[in-house]
């Protein structure tokens, strides 16, 4: 028996144990409409009229461990982003156009009721409890999940109705049995070698930011603003290498509040030699109450109520000085993600030539699929995880910009339509996320001309050059513009952030449509990823990965930026209508197929080299 075969039977018993762990487990012990009435009983007893679960974690975190899985737990929607209210006559889940199709799914027959966020007559939640809630009504949440900026925004937008606000009430862990313990993975080191900079560098940075801030002491809450501050890495968070923990950098000192149980005796030594103290995790609001003078900086946006709630000095509030140091890579941490990107590469074109060729003589299913690509990527070099769980559509499914398969609701591939994979890697040298939408056979002329379509959004992104100062909501447009044209468009930003051995999503940067205030600057790394979406039909992702580095500086004195394109991974040449393209897209198009062969070949041979030059082949 090969090593692939035992590696798949050994991940069907774990994934048989891990689904009867879940059975016995709260999130399935009592339905969703059980829940919700446990919950109720909870409420009536303290008098609550409204209570409100989020999606986040203490730390704010896009992605959380499933201990702090509390909206999915009542509601029954495992989407990444919405929120819960739960009233006694109502129970409602807000979550954006991502999500629309798997939500309606998802909430079927449990009695919650979707609202989709961003649609005419949809009301928002605030306009939800104002119209629902009679004047005085008590809205409760758990502070510790609930952001200062959340909060202070509700507040303000329910003043009218002179609601009272409960807190810190954790109602969700008296219902939820047998709940998930925190995590607790081991902490590990992030070589210099990889970041091109020492915690004791960063510190040094952040000191001198707070000093010309006028801060005295400054709390970090966001577990990838730690990470990447004191080099360390770990697996509390499902793809993310992150662990819990908070930070408080105070008078020449560093302290981080993290369950002792994760640092062992050389991670302990590196952090002490960079003057970092480790204090007990739940001691945080402690040490911030006893703070008796100076002042105090914190970021709003990503720091609960209840550590707002624990800060009695003069504070001051702005974004984490971490999360803009981290959103530029520098010179070593490029250089290492374009090692990564050929490594990701590598893998890809394994992957396409099996799923190609396999096709051919029998179906495939989805997580079959996935589960090929995961086996391909982890025997590479410096492979730590999944960046995020991979989106494995096909057909229909893919018109779900999330969808997640299941082995319940998945499809079979057969040998015609579109198959879309979305996913990427964690690697020590780089983080990367890659979607390419693939042909399985012979495609409808609709296909063929959406396909293309996208291509053309994402090859004139790529190309466009733009003044220094320009932020990514300028820029949204020009991938949008294809699709426009035809009438079409999609719910989600052109492009997130992305993180280096971190987060796959990283602000503050992005490409979106949505307001944002953030330039763009050389060394941001981020996703180029337009798409079409049609239910039942078909779904259409095309996704690189790029970063912005400067162009030329004209004799007026004027800047110019312009993106390089990292991500190298044949497009599906059988998916385009090459008439739809203009010249001077082709050109980009044979230059970046170039490109790719020129970088992937050497480490390919036989038909996977063979299927590199068919697929990068002049258009």
């Amino acid at each position: 028996m090969n090593l692939s075969n035992i590696y798949l039977i050994i991940k069907a018993i774990i994934q048989n144990i891990v689904s009867k762990c879940l059975q016995l487990s709260g999130v399935n012990i009592m339905k969703v409409k059980e829940r919700i009435e446990k919950l109720r009983e909870q409420m009536m007893e303290r008098g609550i009229t409204a209570y409100i679960v989020p999606s986040s974690d203490p730390h704010q975190s896009e992605y959380v461990a499933e201990h702090y899985t509390a909206r999915t737990f009542i509601t029954g929607f495992t989407g990444s982003a919405g929120t819960a209210i739960i009233t006694m006559k109502h129970v409602g889940l807000w979550t954006d156009g991502r999500y629309f199709i798997q939500a309606e799914a998802e909430l079927k027959d449990t009695g919650v009721t979707l609202f989709r966020m961003g649609e005419s007559n949809v009301p928002t939640i605030e306009a939800f409890l104002k119209e629902s809630l009679n004047k005085g009504a008590k809205v409760a949440f758990d502070g510790k999940v609930i952001s200062v900026d959340y909060f202070r925004a509700l507040e303000k937008a329910l003043e009218s109705k002179q609601f009272s606000f409960e807190v810190n009430e954790d109602l969700i862990d008296l219902v939820w049995q047998h709940r998930p313990e925190k995590p607790c993975s081991q902490v590990i080191l992030h070589d210099t070698k990889y970041t091109g900079e020492s915690r004791e560098e960063k510190l040094a940075k952040v000191a001198l930011e707070m000093k010309a801030m006028g801060a005295d002491h400054y709390v970090i809450s966001g577990l990838d603003d730690i990470a990447w501050l004191l080099n360390i890495r770990g697996r509390d968070v499902l793809c993310n290498p992150l662990n819990i923990a908070y930070s408080v950098i105070s008078k020449g000192k560093c302290y981080l509040f993290m369950d002792e149980r994760k640092i062992n005796s050389e991670v302990r030594a590196e952090l002490e030699k960079a003057k970092v103290e480790i204090m007990p995790y739940h001691s945080i609001e402690k040490f911030l109450e006893d703070i008796n003078n100076g002042t105090i900086l914190f970021d709003p946006a990503k720091t609960s109520t209840s550590i707002h709630s624990a800060i009695k000095i003069k504070t001051v509030e702005a974004m984490d000085i971490t999360t803009r140091l981290k959103a530029v890579k520098n010179d070593i941490e490029v250089k290492n993600i374009r090692n990564a990107m050929v490594r990701d590469g590598v893998a890809m074109v394994k992957f396409i030539t099996w799923i190609k060729k396999t096709i051919k003589t029998r179906d495939i299913t989805e997580i079959e699929a996935s589960d090929k690509l995961f086996e391909i990527r982890r025997a590479g070099e410096n492979f730590y995880d999944l960046s995020f769980a991979s989106i494995s559509a096909y057909r229909g499914n893919a018109s779900m910009p999330h969808y997640h398969a299941t082995e319940e609701n998945q499809a079979t591939i057969k040998q015609e339509g579109l198959y879309l994979i979305d996913s990427g890697a964690q690697y020590l040298d780089g983080t990367t996320d890659i979607t390419r939408t693939l042909a399985m056979g012979t495609l409808t002329e609709e296909e063929k001309t959406d396909f293309t379509l996208v291509l053309r959004g994402m090859i004139n992104l790529s190309l466009q050059r733009f003044l220094y100062g320009t932020t990514g909501s300028n820029l949204d447009i020009i991938a949008r513009i294809p699709l426009w044209n035809a009438g079409m468009d999609y719910k989600h930003g052109t492009g997130h952030g992305i993180g280096f051995f971190l987060n796959v999503h990283e602000g503050p940067h992005r490409i979106a449509m949505i307001p944002n205030t953030i330039k763009l600057e050389q060394g941001m790394v981020m996703s180029n990823e337009p798409g079409v979406y049609k239910a039942e039909k078909h779904g259409i992702r095309i996704e690189n990965i790029v970063v912005v580095q400067e162009a030329e500086n004209t004799k007026y004195g004027e800047q110019f930026m312009q993106f390089e394109t990292l991500t190298l991974c044949p497009i599906d040449l059988e998916a385009i209508e090459a008439s739809l393209l203009t010249s001077e897209e082709k050109v980009w198009l044979n230059n970046y197929h170039k490109t790719v062969f020129e970088k992937l070949s050497p480490y390919l041979q036989g038909e996977e080299l063979e299927y590199l030059k068919q697929a990068t082949v002049l258009i």
